[in-house]
């Protein structure tokens, strides 16, 4: 079942291989525009040296006329970027929180998310369809998209509903994409070190656990990044992740340590569903 809501390649001499192409220049400069647009809000933007979002987009191969599905939008911190950059060329679904959700935060999450994407025009077109590990929705037509994104979700997953909500949502994302398609993901990085227990209710993850999941259920993995790793997160705080910023959750307590530390840190993985498929 889809619930939604539908709101020439030019060769540079003989220092080709060595130099981008013209339609790889134009698509560097219209990601960097998207991140750098005055539409977005500025306590976002604000968030960027700690995201990395024209960085982390460019490692996932993102390209302006791709069909992408973003899971879990929240408020649309990425959405901001990713609707601009695809408004023209490309299709962006938003797998939000399910409409019949009993939750009220889902709920007003939700109903929030979907009142921007009818009153804001840098969200027009997008496609509004729903996600959650254990729903039978689909969070765009199988086999339609060339990347799915997710960003600091897992452990959502996993706190509510351990290995197997993990990986339904890995086979969710796995029968939306082509053959060939792209899944980005990122999300707060546990030392592999540590026990396992400790991703029961610290948002943290083992980037080998997300790698496993993933595995399991068909992808490859093709290539990690540091580009969201941050070397003074100790990652073993009194309120877990939500310890440091943005969050505080402890409040003016020790506010300036973990003000100094920054957001968490993160692991970021690109896999590919096989062409084989």
């Amino acid at each position: 079942m889809f619930n939604f809501l539908v709101i020439p390649l030019t060769v540079l001499g003989l220092t080709a291989c060595s130099e981008p192409t013209a339609s790889a220049v134009a698509q560097d400069n219209a990601l960097e525009q998207a991140v750098q647009a005055e539409s977005r809000q500025d306590t976002n933007k604000a968030r960027d040296k700690f995201r990395n979002p024209q960085q982390t987009l460019a490692f996932f191969g993102i390209r302006p006329n791709m069909t992408v599905v973003e899971v879990s939008p929240g408020g649309g911190w990425y959405t901001e970027i990713l609707a601009p950059y695809l408004k023209q060329d490309g299709l962006l679904y938003a797998a939000h929180f399910p409409a019949d959700s009993s939750s009220g935060y889902y709920a007003r999450s939700r109903q929030a998310f979907v009142e921007r994407v009818t009153n804001d025009a840098n969200f027009a077109n997008i496609v509004v369809t729903e996600f959650a590990p254990f729903s039978e929705t689909e969070i765009a037509p199988p086999g339609s998209a060339d990347m799915v994104l997710t960003f600091r979700n897992l452990h959502n997953w996993y706190m509510n509903g351990g290995d197997e909500a993990v990986q339904n949502a890995f086979l969710q994302f796995y029968t939306a994409l082509k053959p060939g398609g792209v899944l980005g993901v990122v999300d707060h990085r546990l030392p592999e070190n540590r026990p396992d227990t400790d991703m029961a209710s610290s948002g943290y993850m083992k980037e080998n656990f997300a790698v496993a999941m993933a595995e399991a259920v068909g992808f490859e993995l093709v290539e990690r990044s540091e580009i969201n790793s941050n070397p003074r997160d100790t990652a073993d705080h009194p309120r877990g992740v939500w310890t440091l910023p943005p969050t505080l959750r402890l409040g003016d307590e020790n506010r300036d340590t973990y003000s100094a530390i920054g957001e968490s840190d993160r692991f970021t993985l690109k896999f590919v569903k096989p062409k084989t498929d």
